[in-house]
């Protein structure tokens, strides 16, 4: 028969820890900020932070410049399309300076990287040519929530193609966020510019939601590539799969606006655009330089934290969007396009939290 207490055992192993109150939360949940704080380098937490800032400042105002230009006389599709990646040199520039100072060698070229950039290039192209539609057919704020959808699309892909596990709260976000998508569709009546045809609004509906369907494909695919053919993610390996991916669809799309004559097409844009040539062709040089400046911001995050933050700036980013579209664009923003982007953000946090909780079981095990 063994005693009840060994020899050095204490009673007090055997109760249960009392719970921490609110205050010992906060105090704990400051410690473990500090702590991760102190562990990276200043450097880190700048670039961190600026990175962030551009995701959250420069994709919104790309979106909203988007919706500038078709509103003011713009209407082609393909240059919207062709400015979203013609900035893709400004990465390039970014780029190199990594190989000097992280003393690395470009990633060597071989037939199936170089066929997965092509493939990828090719649906950014398509994926930017369907966002275009959107926007010229849709207010901001409705198009940047019916984009929020490739959060779940990203989910089904990744799953697929990436083994990546749905756990009960990104199963509930997926029917969540379908459900905001539902909301939009119900309150069709009420955000419709009047030169827009019905016909017209539901091809800018289908397009952001096919856009957003390959927008998840896009990503996935990028992870598989990183985990079949690159195996490391690195800064400069990341920053070297934007490029290639951005110069390619910038190729694709070259061909699209020369085939349709649309560089032809801007002289007479710029001469009806409201405000004139110069306000034209600045809306255009912005939106490639903010779109660009959201792709380094998002790589930055990515790499510098984890896809959860960059979740979080993302799910920030939606009401952002819809907010500032509603503040400078004069949007429509009626009851149930509220409660959609409720609903929404609702979603977002049951992804955020269905994310961390499967990274926080892959670390464990």
């Amino acid at each position: 028969m063994q005693p009840l207490l060994q020899s050095g055992e204490r009673m007090e192993e055997e109760l249960p820890k009392p719970p921490l109150s609110l205050w010992g939360r906060v105090s704990a949940f400051e410690t473990r900020a500090l702590e991760a704080y102190k562990s990276k380098p200043i450097s880190h937490w700048i670039l961190l932070v600026l990175g962030s800032g551009g995701m959250l400042i420069a994709f919104p105002a790309s979106s909203l410049l988007s919706r500038v230009y078709y509103a003011n006389g713009g209407t082609s599709k393909w240059i919207i399309s062709w400015v979203a990646v013609a900035g893709w040199p400004l990465t390039a520039l970014i780029l190199l300076p990594t190989y000097i100072v992280c003393k690395t060698t470009p990633t060597p070229l071989n037939i199936k990287l170089t066929v997965s950039y092509i493939v990828l290039g090719l649906l950014s192209a398509a994926d930017n040519l369907m966002y275009a539609y959107a926007y010229a057919y849709l207010p901001a704020s409705t198009a940047s929530l019916l984009a929020s959808s490739s959060l779940v699309f990203s989910a089904l892909f990744g799953h697929l193609l990436v083994n990546n596990k749905l756990n009960a709260a990104i199963v509930n976000a997926i029917f969540i966020i379908t459900a905001a998508m539902t909301i939009i569709a119900l309150d069709s009546d009420s955000d419709r510019y009047g030169n827009v045809t019905d016909k017209q609004y539901i091809l800018g509906f289908v397009w952001d939601i096919l856009g957003s369907a390959l927008h998840g494909l896009i990503f996935a695919l990028s992870e598989r590539v990183f985990v079949k053919l690159l195996g490391r993610r690195s800064f400069h390996v990341v920053l070297e799969q934007q490029v290639m991916v951005s110069f390619f669809a910038f190729v694709f799309t070259t061909i699209g606006v020369i085939v349709n004559k649309d560089f032809q097409g801007m002289k007479n844009e710029a001469g009806i655009f409201k405000g004139g040539k110069s306000a034209y062709y600045l809306v255009l040089i912005w939106s490639v330089i903010s779109f660009q400046l959201g792709v380094l911001g998002a790589t930055a995050v990515l790499f510098l934290s984890s896809t959860v933050l960059a979740g979080v700036l993302n799910a920030v980013r939606v009401p952002l969007t819809s907010i500032a579209a509603v503040i400078l664009l004069n949007d429509p923003m009626s009851g149930l396009k509220i409660l959609s982007l409720i609903v929404t953000f609702w979603g977002f946090g049951c992804y955020i939290y269905g994310s961390s909780s499967a990274s926080s079981s892959r670390n464990s095990s």
